[in-house]
């Protein structure tokens, strides 16, 4: 897949009903400004026409493909909404720089962008938003990671559209039992990035192994590793009887590859962000058949009539493979908007008013592009639903469920770290 989103035309030619990405924005300053002619007090990001969200992504780093979907996601929505008459009045503008998931290229960029936007629609990467958080709680800036560590929910201003890592490994692991892929007292392995995201994982796994009599065997690899060959070898003399992984997709490839070459053959079962399409057709396309990928967010092949409709539009934009991060990044647009609106019916468009109307949405709605959503309670997932999938070439997105939304019980029981 291509690193490079498609415009839809240069800025210049945009039109006013859409201005989206990488064109400069004029935003709303800091601070607030006193109510406008229908009342609606407002702030940073927001004027007398626009809105603007920042997009903080992945252009060039190892999660491209799933930040490029995202982006056009989220670019999809706003050409939507804006096209039904935009928000409180205003039009949605995205103003949108690439990070290449390096945190410290995002400590840099966030100055340049914060002034400009009213919150982030998107935020990838786990050790991008970790080094942000002080500065989204200085800023009372919201913002949706593309990251979904439940050790963010400590930040009132981290809207998490999904559940959560350890969550999707709890549920996901219970359907591995389901389907008697594993048994109580098993061995299994876990190999995670070291950071948020793959701590995070393995939190779940842990949960889950206790609740279960497992052995979890830990592996702490970096974002930069490839060849994992030495670490499934080590697995396979511990006797797993599956491998969980909190990795990047080409990670993934390399485990799963390895897992068929020894003749090993244990299911895989992997965090939303471990798989892109591009798999499909690298060397470890015959071995992917034992990978399963729980998320919140639907395929983008899923049979529904908003997944549908999104696919449609999506495909008559760009040309690029689509992947998950397409519905995702739409989804996250529809409970921004859900915010958005909220926050104008209180008459306050500001980044205080725009967070307490998060606090206040019990239920966002997505058409089902994502499980029903509730940000009520402080420090909890706003959902423990996962769907499971795998792989599967002859699906657009190149993903296939094979189980509807559920929750697990040893999913609903689970404290996360910051649950009040």
């Amino acid at each position: 897949m291509t690193s490079t989103p498609t415009r839809f035309a240069a800025c210049a030619a945009l039109s006013a009903a859409l201005v989206l990405s990488a064109c400069g924005t004029k935003g709303g300053g800091s601070g607030s400004s006193g109510p406008d002619a229908e009342g609606v007090r407002t702030g940073s990001g927001v004027t007398a026409t626009d809105i603007t969200l920042g997009v903080m992504t992945d252009k060039t780093g190892v999660f491209k493909n799933l930040g490029l979907g995202i982006t056009q996601g989220n670019e999809l929505w706003a050409k939507d909404i804006n096209a039904a008459g935009g928000v409180c009045g205003r039009q949605v503008r995205l103003e949108t720089v690439d990070h290449g998931y390096k945190a410290d290229t995002a400590k840099t960029l966030y100055p340049q962008i914060e002034p400009k936007v009213a919150g982030f629609v998107q935020m990838l990467g786990s050790p991008v938003v970790a080094a942000l958080k002080q500065n989204l709680l200085s800023d009372k800036a919201v913002a949706a990671p593309a990251s979904w560590s439940s050790e963010l929910l400590d930040n009132p201003y981290v809207m998490i559209v999904g559940t959560t890592y350890d969550v999707e490994m709890i549920d996901g692991l219970s359907y591995l039992q389901e389907k008697n892929l594993i048994a109580d007292g098993d061995t299994i392995g876990h190999i995670y990035i070291d950071g948020e995201y793959g701590q995070n994982g393995l939190r779940g796994s842990k949960h889950y192994a206790g609740k279960h009599n497992l052995t979890v065997k830990e592996v702490k690899i970096t974002s930069t590793d490839t060849d994992l060959t030495n670490i499934v070898t080590g697995l396979k003399g511990d006797g797993v009887k599956a491998i969980l992984l909190t990795t990047s997709p080409p990670q993934t490839g390399s485990v799963a590859a390895v897992n068929k070459a020894l003749g090993l053959n244990v299911p895989l079962l992997g965090n939303n962000p471990v798989f892109d399409p591009a798999l499909l057709k690298s060397p470890a396309a015959s071995a992917l058949d034992k990978l399963h990928i729980v998320a919140s967010s639907v395929p983008f092949s899923a049979d529904l009539p908003k997944a549908k409709d999104v696919a449609a539009k999506y495909k008559a934009a760009y040309r690029e493979p689509a992947n998950g991060g397409v519905p995702y990044g739409y989804a996250v647009g529809e409970v921004w908007g859900t915010v958005l609106k909220k926050a104008c019916e209180n008459k306050d468009l500001t980044r205080d008013g725009i967070a307490k109307a998060l606090k206040e949405t019990t239920s966002a709605g997505t058409e089902n592009l994502v499980a029903a959503l509730d940000f009520s309670k402080p420090g909890a997932p706003a959902t423990r639903q996962v769907y499971v999938a795998q792989p599967d070439p002859g699906a657009e997105g190149g993903v296939r469920y094979v189980k509807p939304l559920f929750e697990a019980a040893e999913a609903r029981d689970y404290v996360a770290p910051h649950q009040k």
